[in-house]
């Protein structure tokens, strides 16, 4: 699997990291059981502080697409079917968190969804 960072891109490292194991995931590349390099050897290979990559397997591990603990590493619990659904319930949440800081009502949050225009 190739690992790159865009520094030019808008988004966080940590959340290009994550996104990197998601493509890996939804194309095939990565398969329930297969395991995740160890944070401070992509740190490396990525030249990164190594809490910009634990952050990105923290978010993963959040959202259910890898299992994360200490001694062990990064394992990926799921398939290119679940894959999906885990990324949006994530987005879902961001969604949810963004609408309470900025006041916006259920009812404001739903509007904004069912208005929302497929690109």
């Amino acid at each position: 699997m190739l690992w790159h960072l865009d520094p030019t891109d808008d988004r966080p490292l940590f959340t290009q990291v994550a996104d990197t194991v998601h493509r890996g995931v939804e194309e095939g590349d990565l398969a329930p059981g297969d395991r995740l390099p160890a944070a401070r050897e992509l740190a490396e290979l990525l030249e990164v502080n190594v809490h910009t990559v634990l952050r990105g397997y923290r978010q993963l591990a959040d959202e259910g697409l890898i299992d994360l603990r200490r001694g062990r590493g990064a394992v990926v619990l799921v398939g290119a079917e679940r894959a999906g659904t885990a990324r949006l319930a994530a987005l879902a949440a961001e969604f949810v968190t963004e609408c309470r800081r900025l006041g916006v009502s259920h009812e404001g949050a739903v509007r904004l969804v069912q208005g929302a225009r497929v690109a």
